[in-house]
């Protein structure tokens, strides 16, 4: 504890002190709370900068207006990876200098962009109440078999990650998901494979969703964020997870363009991303740390429940950001026109 309570008071020194508060805009639920706990009080304790927190659901679309008309009041929003990429493409978003993190090889691959550095690793999983169903689903093939597990089930709405899970379960290997996805056949393939399940599908929007539809026995399953479901297990312990074909990836810290505190925004980033307020992170939400450091001084039992260890990564397919960047628009909108269908 020694230890822990002066390396906190080291990295305070190299901070500037804020008589202040930040805007951080993030995806709020269990998420907030531990991040809450990990980043934002230790924050305002090390800097006298207090954090306001605000939550939205992923679409940039109120950004760029901000962006556009000069009037930004997000000083620091996470964003998953294709997002990211996008809008850095776009001009939305400042870039970072990867030496304000310390040494690169702290971090994960991946982890530094130059418009955003990781938070942390997560994953949508498929989710299942076991009180409504018998036996335990091992992936997407599962997720689709209605007779063998009957039941409702539930997706996030979007193009994102669902064409990913058709593949998996028409029979694509996870590590050749987006080598079809790429070609015209491929995404419809995956289509005809969404329309087989279509009208057993509830759709959901945020993380809690899925969570409380799998609770009340409305779906026997659904896509869920593994943090989500690990943070609702003690009190509903009848809800189970798969790692079979869960979809990895990295949400990221990003500063939008002409953000008016850029210096207390890159102060929280910097804080944020040191190994103490990662652990701490972890310890409070089943999400792998994207500090190296961070990971080594967790419990084996926390590690062993997380999207960052070995065997729950095996069966597992990273998201593909560039792919996502460059032809998420347009499957987006086909997504919308399929689904009003």
């Amino acid at each position: 504890m020694y230890k822990k309570i002066l390396a906190t008071s080291l990295l305070a020194a190299t901070l500037p002190a804020y008589a202040d508060y930040v805007t951080v805009i993030s995806f709020g639920g269990a998420n907030k709370e531990a991040q809450s706990k990990a980043f934002y009080a230790p924050f305002k304790q090390a800097t006298g900068t207090s954090v306001v927190h605000g939550s939205y659901n992923g679409d940039l679309a109120k950004l760029r207006k901000m962006v556009q008309m000069s009037h930004v009041s997000w000083d620091v929003v996470e964003v998953e990876a294709p997002e990211l990429a996008r809008g850095c493409e776009e001009g939305l978003f400042e870039k970072l200098d990867p030496s304000q993190f310390g040494d690169p090889a702290d971090f994960l691959p991946g982890a530094i962009q130059p418009c955003g550095v990781g938070i942390f690793v997560w994953s949508t999983v498929l989710a299942y109440n076991s009180a409504k169903v018998k036996g335990a689903p091992q992936g997407w093939a599962d997720f689709w078999d209605t007779k063998r597990f009957p039941g409702k089930r539930a997706l996030r709405w979007g193009a994102k990650y669902n064409l990913e899970f058709a593949l998996m379960a028409d029979g694509v290997p996870a590590r050749d998901v987006y080598g079809v996805l790429a070609s015209v056949e491929g995404q419809d393939r995956a289509f005809r494979k969404l329309d087989e399940l279509k009208p057993q599908l509830h759709w959901w929007k945020t993380g809690v969703e899925p969570i409380r539809l799998l609770a009340d026995g409305r779906v026997a399953m659904s896509s869920a964020y593994n943090g989500r479901v690990a943070a609702a297990q003690a009190e509903q312990p009848q809800l189970a997870l798969s790692w079979g074909g869960g979809i990895y990836d990295f949400d990221y810290w990003a500063l939008p363009k002409g953000v008016g505190k850029a210096e207390q925004a890159r102060g929280f980033v910097v804080f944020a991303s040191q190994p103490e307020p990662q652990q701490r992170f972890a310890e409070n939400i089943a999400y792998g740390p994207v500090n190296r450091r961070a990971i080594a001084a967790l419990d084996p039992k926390i590690s062993a429940n997380l999207p960052t260890a070995p065997a729950n990564l095996a069966g597992g397919v990273g998201m593909d950001a560039a792919f996502w960047a460059a032809n998420g628009e347009a499957l987006e909108a086909r997504f919308e026109r399929w689904a009003k269908q």
